[in-house]
C-alpha cells in the first residue's frame, strides 16, 4: 500500500524537471529592446612594416565626409592626417579610393593625395571591377590598413575583400568613421566574430601604430 510520503521524491523530482525546461527560444524580433552591446574590443599595439604594408585612404571625398551626411568622418581627420604623413615618412605605399562615379579632386583638402598615388574607383567594395588586387601583388603587399568612411561600406567589405585574398588588415578605429556610433561598433565587432575575418584583422588606434 502506497504512501503519500513514498510518493514525495517523485513528486519533487518532477517538479524539478518542469522548472529546469528552459523557456522557449525567442527571436531578435523579441530580444532586440534588451540587448546589451559587447564589451569594448581590446585595441592593440602594433608595428608596421613599411616595406611589405600598404594604407588605404577609403573614400575621404566630400560626397560622404561632410558635415551633412557624416560629421563623424569629419572628426577622424585629424588622425587620418597623422597617418597618411607617417606612412608617406617612411616610404610606404599608400593607395586612394573614391566612391562610384567620383574622381581624386573630390578627396579633402586635408588629407588629398599627391598626385602619384594610386586611385581605384568602385562601390563599397573597392576589389570589384577595379586592379587594387594587383596594384597590392605587385608591390608584395602582406598587409593592408584600412581607413576612412563608411565603416559599414567601403572600410568593411574591403578590409573583408582583403582577408579573404590572403592578406592581414590593421584598422585603426579612430580613422573610420559612419553616419552613427552604432555602425561603427558593429563593424568593429563583425571584425572580431565573422567566419574567416576574425583573426586576420587587428583592431587598433592611431596613436599605439609604431613604424
Amino acid at each position: 500500500m502506497f504512501r503519500i510520503r513514498d510518493l514525495l521524491p517523485l513528486i519533487a523530482l518532477a517538479v524539478a524537471v518542469v522548472y529546469a525546461t528552459p523557456a522557449p527560444a525567442q527571436t531578435i524580433i523579441e530580444e532586440w529592446p534588451s540587448v546589451k552591446a559587447p564589451p569594448a574590443p581590446e585595441l592593440k599595439a602594433v608595428t608596421i612594416d613599411p616595406k611589405t604594408t600598404a594604407l588605404l585612404m577609403a573614400d575621404f571625398v566630400k560626397q560622404g565626409c561632410n558635415q551633412q551626411r557624416r560629421p563623424r568622418c569629419l572628426a577622424t581627420l585629424p588622425k587620418a592626417k597623422k597617418l597618411l604623413a607617417e606612412a608617406r615618412a617612411k616610404g610606404m605605399l599608400v593607395i586612394y579610393s573614391v566612391i562610384k562615379g567620383g574622381v581624386i579632386g573630390d578627396t579633402l583638402p586635408e588629407v588629398a593625395p599627391t598626385g602619384n598615388e594610386p586611385v581605384v574607383e568602385s562601390g563599397i567594395d573597392k576589389f570589384y571591377k577595379t586592379n587594387l588586387e594587383q596594384i597590392l601583388k605587385d608591390k608584395d603587399i602582406k598587409t593592408v590598413i584600412v581607413i576612412g568612411t563608411g565603416a559599414n561600406g567601403a572600410v568593411m567589405y574591403t578590409a573583408s575583400g582583403a582577408v579573404l585574398r590572403g592578406m592581414k588588415v590593421i584598422v585603426p578605429v579612430d580613422g573610420v568613421s559612419d553616419v552613427n556610433t552604432y555602425m561603427e561598433q558593429y563593424v568593429a565587432y563583425n571584425f572580431m566574430n565573422a567566419p574567416n575575418i576574425a583573426g586576420n584583422v587587428t583592431l587598433t588606434s592611431v596613436d599605439i601604430m609604431k613604424f
